[in-house]
């Protein structure tokens, strides 16, 4: 299974605790994510619950032509104020490990993203990678550093 690697980084400007405190918060994250997507957490998440390891997050979602999928993610990994790790457990990928990076820097936060996902499929998974999910994927990133930009500030 063909497995493939992408790289996002960002620089804010807001301390580490602002950063890490909107970023580890579930619901936050269909803040962040296009309204296409009609991204929705079906988790029981209160407003104040920050992501530990073994949390276990749903959502809906809908990725392409508007059919909603179910997605479930667990929190694997948590170091406070340094990174956190979500692994797809159900979901529309053969594979997807996510790791979210925050560095304190002059001025800021450097947020950093490395994200590996798979298809499956075979062939077709490729083919459908390089037609449709891996702009999808960039456009989701990009959709978010531009609201990130409009919430927290630019750097």
């Amino acid at each position: 299974m063909k497995t493939y690697r992408l790289e996002f980084s960002q620089k804010i400007p807001v301390d580490l605790d602002t950063a890490w405190n909107f970023f580890s918060s579930p619901l936050n994250l269909s803040e962040i994510t296009p309204d296409d997507m009609t991204f929705d957490v079906t988790s029981p998440i209160s407003k104040d619950a920050k992501m530990y390891p073994g949390m276990i997050i749903t959502y809906k979602v809908a990725p392409l032509l508007g059919i909603k999928l179910n997605w479930m993610t667990e929190i694997t990994h948590v170091k406070d104020k340094e990174y956190f790790i979500d692994e797809q457990r159900f979901g529309p990928f053969a594979f997807w490990h996510h790791n979210h990076h925050f560095e304190a820097i002059d001025g800021g936060v450097l947020m950093h993203d490395i994200l590996h996902y798979a298809i499956g499929w075979g062939p077709i998974g490729s083919i459908a990678n390089s037609i449709i999910v891996n702009n999808k994927i960039n456009g989701i990133f990009n959709f978010r550093y531009k609201k990130v930009e409009a919430l927290l500030g630019r750097l």
